[in-house]
């Protein structure tokens, strides 16, 4: 994106809504996204910001009048300047306490949604952190009553887990003049964002007050930093940032900018939903698009609701990717049929592992394997398919080749150059070299011991009349070489039926190695889940247990104790969803290893009927016929 555009905005009704254009630019995004957004009061410089982690002077609007100049939220992606193969998405979100809205959920929502999408939150503020500013940011204290985890147990406070999910959050302090000392020491500028945090004593109502936006920011925001903005050049009459004209912007000033993108940059990570699945551009548009319909409609956003969505979306569309690699690739093969039996095998073990990737990269939270068995399914029946075509193939181009050498002899037929005395010897003999050439241009096709058993069968009933009328043989050598022709016959049925059943076990390994290596990448990516679960949980616990530290640090023992009560109850939920997670990995595993037990169970059974269906009598199988063997 040259420029960036808007994102969400207030449709006519007064509802927040999703353009249409800026989810078609996500939609193409295949990339893993980082996910900076700004939020603040208005007129506090946040596009400014936004511009220079862009790597531009301008872009986001920039206003120089006390009317806030960005409205909803707006969206610019560019390529991750630090990351590669990730896109860096920006969002600068409409300045906080705009006088002009009259709706007084409106800011709540717009930071309600910067929350929920992004990966970096940054608030931008102005001179110092004290109470008034810590107030400010009321709407953190707003945040578990706007967002749900879980949509079971509606009255249920699930805030305790939102660490798991919320984003990292940066306080960018502009304008920042005061030494960074306490107590006369020295300190960083993220041991001084600690201390404006810590809770204070007291029983007056203002002390309380002050107390719970410090708590919300830490318990929902555990992963935070602060990056100051020392200004001592700015002209004393001017009051913003955007009212600079670059010629005014001191090289100091863009020094420490350069920093705090860096810094952002540094800090940001891929965005990530439940589990840690990476989220793609194509994946934030769907998400934005379900909490701001949920918001419209005036229900409270949910990440368990919006995951759920979500997955059914990209789980059907990973079936999709899935098969339209495997279908393409052996179209693509199919352009070469007739083939070998192991050639095509082989060909379906590649595209079957290559489509289970594709599948396995976009699918999430399958917690019934039900996706992985419709791509499991859909992929042995089009094996079946192509196969049954190749089969095809090889059946039009034995029977062209036996065409094409049996043409002299048909023309003998028709001229009766074998009802004479020797005739049948002669028969017999051009027979031979038929088969021999026949053997000879087709002993690689799947169908070519089939094709000559039915074309050896229909020749013997010529065979036989030729036999009876061949009046230089007597009734005793008749006889002999009936039966010595029913023996070859024979012969050439049962070399058609070990063919078929060496196929048969050529088709069931190749399905057993696809399955293998189907079932090595599932189980690949189902520890890569668990693992990512675990570390969401160890997050939120090391995040729990540095507030519980803090509380009684500073004598707040009833609610360290209250914590110590609530660690004790988060242990046991992540031990038993640890526990679910692990029954349903081993659940979809068993089922898929069923599933290909019954498949091959299958094969063996229409492999047994079709050969008993050979061994059936057909009319005339009693005629007589060359020994050819």
């Amino acid at each position: 994106m040259d420029k960036p555009v808007c994102f969400i905005d207030t449709g006519s009704d007064g509802k927040l809504c999703v353009q249409q254009s800026a989810l078609q630019i996500l939609q193409q995004i295949q990339q893993p996204v980082v996910v900076v957004a700004v939020v603040g009061l208005y007129r506090t410089g946040k596009s400014y910001l936004m511009n220079r982690l862009a790597g531009k002077q301008s872009g986001f609007a920039l206003g120089s009048t006390i009317e806030s100049k960005t409205k909803g939220i707006w969206m610019w992606c560019v390529s991750h300047p630090t990351k590669e193969g990730t896109t860096l998405v920006l969002l600068d979100t409409e300045g906080l306490g705009d006088v002009d809205r009259g709706d007084p959920k409106h800011d709540t929502n717009i930071f309600s949604l910067a929350v929920l999408l992004s990966s970096t939150l940054v608030y931008n503020s102005r001179g110092t952190i004290d109470n008034k500013v810590v107030m400010e940011l009321q709407f953190v204290t707003e945040l578990s009553d706007c967002i749900k985890v879980k949509s079971s147990n509606k009255d249920a406070d699930d805030s305790s887990e939102f660490v798991k999910f919320f984003p990292s959050f940066i306080w960018a302090v502009r304008d920042f003049t005061l030494e960074l000392k306490i107590d006369g020491k020295d300190v960083t500028e993220d041991e001084y964002l600690e201390f404006a945090l810590k809770l204070k004593h007291g029983t007056s109502r203002s002390v309380i007050e002050y107390n719970f936006p410090r708590e919300c920011i830490q318990k929902f925001f555990p992963s935070r930093k602060c990056f100051t903005f020392p200004f001592p050049t700015a002209p004393e009459n001017m009051s913003s940032l955007e009212s600079l004209n670059s010629a005014d912007i001191s090289s100091k000033f863009l020094k420490v900018t350069d920093n705090f993108c860096q810094f952002v940059f540094d800090d940001s990570c891929v965005k990530r939903l439940k589990d840690g699945y990476t989220v793609t551009g194509r994946v934030l548009g769907h998400l934005a698009k379900t909490y701001v319909d949920t918001i419209s409609s005036g229900a409270v956003p949910c990440l368990e609701n919006a995951v759920i969505a979500m997955a059914t979306i990209e789980n059907e569309a990973a079936v999709k990717e899935g098969l339209q690699v495997y279908q393409s690739g052996m179209e693509k093969l199919k352009d070469s049929f007739p083939l070998e039996l192991k050639d095509v095998s082989s060909e379906h073990q590649h595209l079957s592992s290559t489509a289970t990737q594709a599948f396995t990269k976009r699918s999430f939270s399958d917690t019934d394997g039900k996706y992985l068995k419709s791509l499991e399914e859909n992929i042995i029946k089009l094996f079946g398919e192509y196969l049954c075509q190749n089969e095809q193939a090889s059946k039009k181009r034995c029977e062209e080749i036996l065409s094409s050498l049996s043409a002299p002899m048909m023309k003998k037929l028709k001229q009766g150059f074998y009802t004479k005395p020797g005739g049948y010897d002669l028969f017999c003999k051009d027979l031979e070299d038929i088969v021999k050439k026949y053997n000879s241009q087709a002993n690689k096709e799947v169908k070519a011991e089939e094709v000559l058993e039915e074309f050896l069968k229909q020749k013997s009933v010529d065979s036989e009349a030729i036999l009876q009328a061949d009046k230089k043989l007597t009734e005793k050598e008749k006889k002999i070489k009936k039966e010595k022709e029913k023996a070859a016959l024979l012969e050439q049925e049962i070399k058609a039926r070990d063919e078929k059943q060496r196929q048969l076990e050529e088709k069931m390994e190749a399905e057993k190695q696809s399955n293998e290596e189907r079932m090595r990448q599932m189980k690949e990516k189902m520890d890569v889940e668990m693992r990512l679960q675990r570390e969401e949980a160890v997050r939120a616990m090391d995040s729990k247990l540095r507030e519980q530290a803090d509380l009684l640090e500073k004598g707040f023992k009833e609610k360290a104790d209250r914590m110590g009560q609530d660690i004790e109850e988060f242990k046991k939920r992540n031990t038993e969803a640890e526990s679910n997670r692990a029954r349903e990995f081993a659940a979809i595993l068993g089922s898929s290893e069923r599933r290909h037990e019954e498949f091959m169970a299958t094969m063996q059974q229409q492999h047994r009927e079709y050969m008993t269906a050979m061994q059936q009598p057909k009319p005339n199988e009693d005629s007589g016929g060359c020994s050819i063997m």
